[in-house]
């Protein structure tokens, strides 16, 4: 029996549609240590240094023709960059304001860069897990990561972290925390940032499954393990109620006072708490997940939710988890509230109250945390759409950390740059409107000019000289549904075999050149996002992605700059493509 359940959760491997060449622009490959993309203290520190980007011919020739530089200035025939266009390769496509990672504001103003079942390699249900998927989460901006703690019945005194009921490995809980302690420490060596902030706190989800004793243990694992780099205190007693809704005199804790320490989010159970499910998925391809999903949930209905014990609720100093059974979250005030509700909440529970709620939401968020956390049936670390969750101040968006798919592309485009802490839109945040429109239209005109050194992935079986790539962009907006986001696409490049047949310049299918301006008009807010593929066009076939990147509209640096691309692990290449960005009153 046990062999026939590991055969069927192993067809529901997310990254076999890969191995056949089955691409569709979700598509994300599994990250990896080397992965750099995620946002937060270590995004973007290149492993490629600048001199090693090059610049092809083509690409120098149509500088000079767009008048950026002269011929003398740009080098034309030279292998080496000249100064002036290493300049322009140096030059940053994004500026991130830096009133967006200030930490003088309150904890719930900020968007939190967030890993879900951050312990597991690959699939939910049949992966493997790993205390060093947490170094990796981190390393790669995530400042929010998750804890599933269970009950160790071979040795009691030591919990185990790992997916219930499923056929995912498990590893202690003790080298779990060891693992983060070390990253705590290591990022402690690391310098001050350009404002002069040390690493930002790390909040710890933890999900428990134990018992009494169990509970107690955890506790006195992370003292014992991380000691003064746990906060187990307030940091000051005026504010330790800030989040408890009962006095809006109160002078909330700010991010900068959390300091670099180690928050953990505690769960409490609210009286009479039902056990909720995340609804039925309306994905015709999920429904081996939904099956599989079913016997999880019909196991899992066998362990009763008990009441967490003093020792490890103490923990929860800023942030206590709890599932609601009503809507007094948002409509008043939440019932039997504890001193700091974080509301943790799936994309289906909270999706369920949007449009009609979205305004008492993002009011209630404006105070308060929430978390929101991927359906049940999302096993094979597909991602939730969380653009439009941030549009209602949602601060913690879990994303599964196990593959660089769109909307990892997209976390990555709103943390590049920042400490894995973004303050959220004045609209969003206490006192305003709670509505991002700013009334204005927008028109994005984004001219592409070509790349150099398109990557190939290593199993290409076709003719490199046949190869047709195009940039395929996308524009996501937080008020719009994922089919509405208007999409706009350059013309195949063609490499002309017969070149002497052919005028000008003829660079190979791998530094290809298209000159084509892409325009959008869209509702002005500060959550636009532009996500950008190059693609491979094939008759008859999926064209299948071969580079990535995405960017938050507000970071857009205007005119020409060099935009480097990543592959579908999150790795940077040494692909880089070429664009002018402007952004005009329609």
């Amino acid at each position: 029996m046990a062999g026939s359940l590991t055969t069927r959760f192993a067809q529901l491997n997310p990254l076999s549609k890969l191995t056949r060449g089955v691409y569709d622009e979700d598509v994300g490959e599994e990250i990896d240590d080397s992965t750099i993309a995620g946002g937060g203290h270590g995004a973007r520190q290149t492993k490629i240094t600048k001199t090693q980007i090059r610049v092809s011919h083509a690409l120098k020739s149509f500088l000079v023709k767009e008048s950026v530089f002269s011929e003398e200035e740009i080098g034309l025939d030279s292998e080496e960059p000249s100064p002036a266009l290493q300049a322009l390769l140096e030059r940053s496509h994004i500026e991130v304001p830096p009133q967006v990672t200030d930490r003088s504001y309150p904890l719930p103003e900020y968007f939190i860069s967030s890993s879900h079942n951050t312990y597991l390699l690959g699939h939910q249900l049949h992966g493997k897990s790993s205390a060093t998927a947490y170094e990796t989460a981190l390393n790669a901006g995530s400042r929010c990561v998750e804890i599933d703690a269970w009950d160790d019945e071979d040795n009691e005194d030591e919990p185990k972290v790992t997916h219930g009921y499923t056929l995912v490995s498990h590893i202690p809980f003790r080298a779990v925390c060891e693992t983060i302690r070390d990253v705590v420490d290591r990022e402690a060596e690391q310098a001050q940032n350009a404002q002069g902030y040390r690493a930002a706190p790390i909040l710890l989800s933890l999900e428990n499954h134990c018992g009494v004793h169990g509970q107690a243990r955890l506790a006195e694992i992370m003292k014992e393990v991380w000691g003064d780099r746990l906060l187990d205190k307030a940091v000051r007693i005026k504010g330790h109620q800030e989040q408890s809704g009962e006095d809006d005199s109160t002078d909330p804790v700010t991010l900068a006072e959390l300091g670099s320490k180690i928050v953990v989010i505690v769960e409490y159970h609210l009286p009479d708490e039902v056990e909720t499910t995340d609804g039925d998925s309306s994905d015709p391809e999920d429904q081996e997940e939904k099956q599989a999903q079913a016997a999880y949930r019909a196991r899992k209905k066998a362990v009763a939710s008990g009441a967490i014990v003093p020792e490890l609720a103490c923990l929860g100093v800023y942030a206590q988890s709890v599932k609601p059974k009503d809507n007094s979250w948002y409509e008043s005030v939440l019932k039997d509230a504890p001193r700091n509700h974080l509301i943790n909440v799936s994309e289906t529970g909270l999706a369920s109250h949007m449009p009609l709620a979205s305004e008492k939401i993002a009011r209630h968020n404006a105070r308060h945390l929430m978390r929101v956390f991927p359906k049940g049936t999302r096993i094979s670390s597909k991602n939730l759409k969380q653009v439009p969750f941030w549009g209602v101040g949602a601060q913690i968006c879990a994303m599964n950390w196990q593959t660089f798919n769109a909307s990892m592309q997209i976390n990555e485009a709103l943390f590049s740059g920042t400490d894995g802490y973004v303050l959220k839109p004045a609209a969003l945040r206490a006192g305003g409107s709670m509505r991002l429109s700013s009334g204005r239209r927008k028109r994005l005109l984004l001219h592409i000019a070509g790349a150099s050194d398109l990557p190939l992935p290593a199993s290409q079986d076709r003719d490199v000289q046949d190869l047709r790539p195009y940039v395929t962009c996308t524009i996501i907006h937080p008020d719009e549904i994922e089919a509405d986001h208007p999409k706009r696409k350059t013309r195949p490049y063609k490499h002309h075999k017969l070149g002497f047949l052919h005028r000008g310049e003829n660079p190979p299918p791998t530094d290809p050149v298209w000159d084509e301006v892409l325009e959008w008009e869209y509702d002005d807010n500060e959550l636009v996002f532009l996500r950008i593929l190059i693609k491979d066009d094939i008759s008859f076939a999926e064209n299948p992605v071969y580079a990535v990147a995405a960017l938050r509209l507000l970071y857009a640096v205007r005119g020409w700059s060099f935009i480097r691309m990543l592959d579908l692990k999150g790795h940077e290449t040494k692909c880089s493509l070429l664009v002018k960005i402007n952004i005009l009153d329609a």
